[in-house]
Parts: structure tokens; sequence; C-alpha cells
């Protein structure tokens, strides 16, 4: 069995092992050392990467080996029969570094897929991606903390956990309001402020019947329990950080329904202060183009809008007023009127065209222009337009119908070709 390094001292970023299995599987082979610092994926958080390399290079030697390639999925080493290595595996056979790409774990062993073989029975050391480590730490630390506090005072179940590339999505088992969720941030990052040391510990039988933690399933054997004095005490196989305030701002950047309950997403540590000052450019920025102090840009934005929809108001107003006064151009009993027009929404095109069909017998309304294409509104009452805009559409490539007395849609043609289709038919004036 594997000794787990990263249970006596997550902190550890190096060290010496012998490999004990090594064959060739999916996307690379997989390893398994007598010993590992290595963090199999479990529990939502993700696994560690790195590097393993013979015990006699020097240290340093594979600090620069990409750890981000693409992860393939370990395949199960176990076997029915006894795995025996190839005859240029040797233990006495020099190799160099080879990346680990993925770590799970297998049948109670922890199985490294690296993107080389490695001897068996050689010794080497293992060097872990501390960087990721330390914000997988940090994220999953945080997480119990909001966790913790939120299932202890909104009197709920945290269902589900997952540590994502841009953020933590943390599922409970009932919808939180907007106040309960800024409620609990504020707590989780008070108790960040604290600085409290934070204990992985496996309590005896007696001691863990009395014990209250959180698990989101029936446990047995050896149970580690993480405890956070004042927020949380849970079942847990992850690492931690030593003490809260290593953890970092913990911030809720959105939530949604999920399963009768809530899904919220996290950011934590250096990512959260990544989003803090983001948003802090940022309201900087729109202070310049507004010309205000940064705390005032709210009160200024709200300003801008009302007078923008004052605007878009009187400009609304303006562009019915012109409209009527062109469909008060056309001539009383006039046998068609089509217009070409830019910038109508829908309402505004039914609109003009409707009040051209009080003047006319056939009104087509056209909006767009030859290289995007047209909007359409036709009505009439003295042409069946049902008909007409089947044979409109076939012979400009255009899409829409209805039911008279009004039909409309789109084309795909040139402004002369509509003219055009409509003057043979008697339809348009010149």
């Amino acid at each position: 069995m594997t000794e787990r390094i990263y249970y006596k001292d997550a902190y550890q970023t190096a060290f010496e092992a012998r490999v004990e299995r090594c064959k060739p599987t999916e996307g690379g082979y997989a390893l398994i050392l007598d010993r590992t610092a290595f963090y199999p994926e479990g529990g939502g958080q993700p696994c560690d990467l790195g590097v393993i390399i013979p015990s006699d290079m020097p240290c340093g030697s594979a600090a620069d080996m990409p750890t981000d390639r693409p992860c393939e999925p370990v395949a199960d080493v176990s076997a029915d029969r006894p795995y025996k290595p190839a005859a240029d595996m040797s233990a006495d056979r020099p190799c160099g570094p080879v990346r680990v790409l993925d770590v799970q774990e297998k049948d109670g062993e922890v199985v490294h897929l690296t993107d080389g073989p490695v001897p068996v029975g050689s010794a080497v050391r293992g060097e872990i991606d501390w960087s990721r480590r330390l914000t997988h730490m940090r994220e999953h630390s945080g997480e119990h903390i909001l966790s913790g506090i939120i299932c202890h005072a909104f009197d709920c179940s945290n269902v589900g956990f997952h540590m994502g590339k841009d953020f933590v999505t943390v599922d409970f088992s009932r919808a939180l309001t907007e106040e309960e969720i800024r409620q609990a941030q504020r707590a989780a990052n008070e108790k960040v402020l604290e600085d409290v040391e934070i204990r992985a510990e496996y309590p005896d039988a007696q001691t863990l019947q009395r014990l209250e933690y959180r698990s989101k399933k029936e446990l047995t054997g050896d149970i580690r329990i993480v405890t956070v004095p004042g927020a949380d005490c849970c079942a847990c196989c992850g690492t931690h950080v030593r003490r809260t305030g290593e953890v970092g701002p913990i911030r809720v950047i959105g939530s949604e329904h999920f399963r009768g309950g809530i899904r919220l997403n996290v950011l934590i540590g250096e990512k959260a202060l990544a989003d803090y000052e983001m948003r802090s450019e940022n309201t900087a920025a729109i202070s310049a183009l507004l010309s205000v102090k940064p705390d005032r840009t709210a009160e200024a934005v709200e300003k801008l809008q009302k007078a923008m929809n004052a605007l878009r108001l009187e400009y609304g107003a303006l562009k019915m007023k012109l409209l009527e006064q062109k469909a008060e151009a056309v001539r009383d009993g006039q046998a068609a009127c089509v217009l070409f027009e830019q910038d109508l929404t829908a309402v505004e095109a039914r609109k003009l065209a409707d009040r051209l069909r009080e003047k006319t017998g056939f009104a087509a309304v056209f909006c767009g222009d030859d290289q995007k294409g047209y909007q359409y509104v036709i009505i009439s009452e003295t042409v069946d337009v049902s008909a007409f805009g089947r044979e409109f559409n076939r012979a400009l490539n255009g899409r829409g119908g209805g039911h008279s007395p009004m039909i409309q849609g789109s084309l795909c043609a040139k402004r002369e070709e509509i003219e055009g289709f409509l003057r043979e038919r008697g339809l348009s004036e010149d």
C-alpha cells in the first residue's frame, strides 16, 4: 500500500520513493510508487501534477518541464496476474524525467499517469507543481469555511462540491436568499481574518461517535475529520492549509437553482484577489469616463440611464411623427404605396403599413439595405396577400407569411429586384 505523504504534510513538495509497478496504459504509463506526495483526484479536488525524476539527477533539473499537458484517464492497473516489467525496464537502466499528467486512486492504490516509463525498483524523486497544489489547498479550506457556516446558519446540507478551472461550485440542499449569501460570505471572510488553526485528525471510534460532523455519505473505518473552529467540522480526504489566514478572500460571484436547492459559484484566494483587482480597475475606468468619484459611479450611471431613456422616448416620438408625415403625403385612393425605410422596429413597420392601408389598396414597407437584406410588411384589402406572399418569397429568396390582409417576413434581394417584381404586377408607382 502506497504511503500517502500529503496526509502527513500537505506542504511537502518533493519526496524520495521507489517504483513498485510501471505498465503501459491509455495515454502513457501507469506508475505506482511505494510512497507519494501526489494527491489523486477525489472529493471534488483535482489531482496534483508535476514530475518524477531519477534520484541521481540534480535538483531542479526538471523545473522547466511543463505540467499542463492534457490529461488522459488512467486505465485500471489491476490485473488477474502479477505484472512483470519488460526486459528494457530493469532498475539499472538509466531514465530521464517523466511528467505526471494525472493521478487517480484505483483499488486502494495511488496511480500516476506519466508520459514515459520508469524502471521498476528504481529510486526516484517526485516534485509536485506547488502553485497548483497551494491553490487547491486554499480553495478546499475556503469551501469548508463557507459551507460549514451556511449549513449551520441556514439549516441545509452541502450536497456537491467541485473545483473548476475558473471557480469553485458548491451545491446546497435548499435555496438561499441574496441576503443569506451575503451574510455567509461576510462571516467566512471574518473567519479568515481570525487566522485560526485548521486541524485534520483521525478520531478514535468513541470520539467519532460523540462528534457532530458533516458528511455527504455514510463512512466506515478510519475517518479523517477536518475542523475549522467556529466554522466547520467535516469528514474530508483533501489537502488543506494550516490556518484560515492562508486562505485569502472568499467571494461568491454567482448562484443558480440546482436540483431543488442552489449552486454557488465561488472565488477563493488568488482568484478572488484577481477578481477584486479587475473590478477595481473597471470601476476606476468608469469613474474617469463619467467624471465622478469611484463611490458615485452607480449614481452617475443611473442618471445616465434615465437620460438615455428620455432621449429614446423623444426619438421614438419624432420618428413616429416623421412616419405620419410620410403617410400623409400619400394620395388618397392611390392603387399602391411602397416605402423603403431604415432603422424601423417591427412594430413601427407594422404601424406605418397599417396607416398606409387607410389611403391605398396595397401597402408595403421594407426596412433594411441591399447588403443585409430587408424585413417587410405587406397589407392589402384588394390583393390576396397570402397567395402573393408565397410567390413573392419564391422569386426573391424570402421567408415569412401570414394571413390576409397582412403578411410579414424577410428577403435576401436587392431593392431594384423588389421594385421590379412589384412593378411587373402593377403594385408599384413609377
